[in-house]
């Protein structure tokens, strides 16, 4: 044998050399396109960032509706309460009584309500 230094030689060229290349970019590509799914989903699937803040303008809106219904609740509770039988209220009672029958004593004034006014 020789005592002669002689470097590597290299093999297959470009082809070789671009091959390594993309088997070294597969993995941190597959990566990065998971990830980015997965990003994408969190910001934009059904249950990600923007529809979180829609459920919870709907919430609100839930709760402004409840808010006004529980009013609204306990105006013809009052008004039911004057009307039981144990308890009658001969005012309430004779208020309701000519506004279903449409009655009026000569006597009476009367005023009419805007429609978003009524008393009931």
């Amino acid at each position: 044998m020789s005592d002669i230094y002689l470097p590597p030689q290299r093999r297959g060229g470009f082809g070789a050399w671009l091959s390594r290349r993309l088997r070294a970019a597969v993995l941190p590509v597959l990566f990065l396109g998971t990830s980015g799914y997965f990003v994408w989903h969190a910001v934009h699937g059904e249950r990600g960032l923007i529809a979180r803040d829609q459920r919870q303008e709907r919430l609100q809106e839930a709760r402004g509706e409840l808010a006004r219904v529980r009013t609204e609740l306990e105006t013809m509770e009052r008004r039911v309460a004057g009307l039981r039988g144990d308890r009658l209220d001969r005012d309430q009672l004779d208020e309701r009584a000519r506004q279903l029958l449409n009655l009026v004593d000569k006597n009476e004034i009367v005023v009419p309500y805007e429609a978003d006014r009524r008393l009931f």
